[in-house]
């Protein structure tokens, strides 16, 4: 079983990206999807207790939302994309997977991280 952290960082100004709301979901047998955790980026554009201490996840697919829209109006930005959602598979080893968020208004990108 494997753990999970994220962070978005804002291209555009050099910075975190504070107050960009997350949700992570598992894909079930059935191919829907299952929301597992919800939460807000800091003001280190970190999500703290993302999922509750200890929490294991099983090898699968998972979707990780970052609902860009809302940190844009916030900051008075118009952005391209409302919402940026990023599909991955954790693997049967137990390892920590990172899964970070470079965000700008019009562009982005992500990656595996450590």
């Amino acid at each position: 079983m494997s753990t999970l952290s994220t962070h978005v960082l804002d291209t555009q100004s050099g910075r975190p990206a504070a107050g960009v709301p997350i949700t992570l979901e598992a894909q079930t047998p059935s191919g829907e999807w299952r929301e597992l955790a919800r939460g807000t980026t800091n003001t280190d554009g970190r999500v703290r207790d993302f999922l509750p201490p200890g929490t294991k996840l099983e090898p699968g697919v998972y979707r990780m939302t970052f609902h860009t829209g809302e940190y844009f109006r916030a900051n008075s930005l118009k952005g391209f994309y409302p919402y940026i959602p990023v599909v991955f598979e954790l693997s049967p080893a137990e390892e920590h997977y990172h899964v970070p968020l470079l965000l700008s208004p019009f562009g982005f990108s992500t990656y595996r991280g450590s």
